[in-house]
């Protein structure tokens, strides 16, 4: 941008009010776009830990017995929704171009709600399964449409504050289901005499965010984005203009409304310049595009290291055991020495709040401190846990009501690898997969590393209780090493991105062949000249140049 005033990076930021929670407090709309967010995190959060409690309930394990008592069965009744969620990932990029952010959102809560219905009424595995499945291909899809509107939605200087309430509504989640387990689980006696209730209550208690998110969806706007991307300017406008709370002519809105044509502009160019031959808009053509786009990224050698530092990253995120931890809580405690359903129920809900607890630091500090330390600490300190764990359950396995300390010593660091977790992995892992890819492609980069967080989420949910029931101490062996893996991989393999801009991330990665990001940044250069939001001229008296 050489000789020109950048309008984009020094206007509208004067323009702008406060960043992160002072800006979301001190604009009542955009504070209430990210509590709606955080709906979905929610409803995320609480789908992750709701069904580890209740696979612990004497009246579930009773009716579900002939899958309960076989880890084989028991791990597919977990993980099938991870299944479900994977493909839901896959869809969502589809049907939130083509029906819109809003209207996937709908589509995914009422899939979401059918499955959970079919859950709550179940009558015997089956229901389960089929229930989990379809729940999971909503919460699959809302995991990813939801901070995608959001985002879109909200302007720049509060994007960063909607990602860290995105998170710390999942592990809120998590918690919360965590305790309404434990709680539902007195209906009735937690013995024989155990009501039904006591697992259909927290299964159907999932109902009431998703209903709110789809009744609130209706009330909200569409995303300018996705208007600008249908030729629906003046729409995009107005809902620029509502959620600044500004009239849609002032400077400030304006700008934005440009920052998102010029990104409409790039895509479209950038797509042209690519595929040339597939620009007629039919479904073969879309078609094809959507395919050479992922290919490239197989390609290009810059890109692919790109692919496995996101796809890996995802990878150790999972094999960390946090899911097995999540899904399988009530089991580890009892397999560390707790006895009775009830402390187990009440030793899982610890583990939410210490997760809770320790990513709200995370979301605070980790643009200060950056990516790499967070992420090796993080994991050096699961894996110790993991370990020291292991030694305990392999000492004293068979004798745990005489080493009752010991015991409780297991309990404790398995509640610090949570708080590992939380303060960590939990975040960082997805704040790397968003920096790291140009812009022409990211979403594309960003689809594949979610897909495999959602595989590898299904296939830990699937191994656990065999590991547990054949590796004994070895399952905590098996998840401490990867988690120290983890941590090398991070500190040999994965570069520091904190305060890497875009043009400089080429440099960090090694340019092979064409500097994308650079060659990105010219485009996006002169598309912003063209319409007005780079100019070779003093800033001062710009309203004029956004008439044209």
């Amino acid at each position: 941008m050489a000789g020109g005033i950048p309008v984009t990076t020094s206007r509208r930021r004067a323009l702008a009010g406060e960043s992160g929670w002072k800006g979301l407090v001190r604009n009542r709309k955009i504070f209430a776009i990210a509590v709606f967010a955080s709906l979905g995190g929610l409803l995320y959060g609480y789908n992750q830990g709701v069904f580890s409690g209740v696979l612990g309930m004497y009246d579930f394990d009773s009716r579900m017995a002939s899958v309960v008592n076989d880890p084989t069965k028991k791990g597919w009744f977990v993980s099938i929704l991870e299944l479900g969620a994977w493909f839901g990932v896959l869809t969502t990029g589809y049907f939130a171009d083509k029906l819109s952010r809003k209207y996937t959102i709908e589509l995914s809560v009422v899939v979401f709600c059918v499955g959970v219905i079919v859950q709550t009424a179940a009558q015997g595995p089956q229901s389960i399964y089929g229930g989990r499945f379809i729940t999971g291909l909503g919460i699959g899809s809302l995991s990813a449409v939801v901070p995608l509107y959001n985002a879109e939605l909200a302007p720049p200087e509060v994007r960063g504050s909607l990602v860290a309430l995105q998170q710390l509504a999942i592990t809120f989640g998590i918690m919360i289901s965590f305790w309404i387990d434990y709680g539902t689980n007195f209906i009735g006696g937690s013995g024989s005499t155990q009501s039904e209730a006591a697992w259909r209550i927290p299964l159907a208690l999932q109902l009431v965010p998703a209903l709110i998110l789809g009744a609130g969806i209706l009330f909200m706007p569409f995303s300018p984005r996705w208007l600008i991307n249908q030729g629906r300017d003046d729409e995009a406008l107005a809902v620029l203009s509502k959620a600044r709370c500004l009239p849609s002519e002032s400077e400030l809105v304006q700008i934005e409304f440009l920052e998102i044509k010029a990104q409409y502009l790039f895509e479209k160019e950038i797509s042209a310049v690519n595929f040339p031959d597939y620009q007629d808009d039919s479904f073969g053509s879309n078609a094809k595009l959507a395919f050479y786009s992922y290919l490239s990224l197989l390609i290009n050698p810059t890109l692919f290291r790109r692919i496995m530092v996101g796809t890996l990253t995802m990878f150790f995120q999972q094999w960390t055991g946090v899911n097995a931890i999540l899904y399988y809580a009530p089991s580890i405690f009892q397999n560390l020495g707790l006895t009775g359903n009830t402390t187990d129920l009440l030793a899982t809900g610890v583990v939410g709040i210490a997760m809770f607890l320790a990513t709200i630091p995370a979301v605070i500090y980790v643009d200060q401190v950056g990516r790499k330390p967070v992420l090796v600490s993080g994991a050096f300190l699961m894996g110790a846990c993991h370990l020291i764990v292991a030694v305990l359950v392999g000492l004293y396995h068979d004798s745990w009501p005489s080493h009752v300390a010991a015991g409780w010593a297991a309990c404790a660091l398995v509640w610090v690898f949570a708080m590992g977790f939380g303060y960590s992995w939990g975040p960082c892992a997805w704040v790397i997969v968003a920096e790291i890819f140009p812009l022409s492609v990211r979403s594309k980069g960003l689809s594949i590393a979610a897909s495999s967080n959602w595989m590898n989420n299904f296939i830990v949910g699937q191994v656990t209780p065999t590991m547990i029931a054949h590796l004994g101490f070895g399952t905590f062996i098996f998840f401490g090493v990867f988690s120290l893996l983890g941590g090398f991989f991070i500190m040999f393999f994965v570069p520091e991105t904190k305060g890497v801009t875009l043009e400089e991330m080429e440099e960090v990665f090694g340019v092979t062949g064409q500097n994308l990001a650079v060659e990105d940044a010219q485009r996006l250069d002169a598309i912003h000249r063209r319409i007005g939001l780079v100019t070779d001229e003093a800033p001062f008296e710009v309203e004029g140049k956004f008439d044209e």
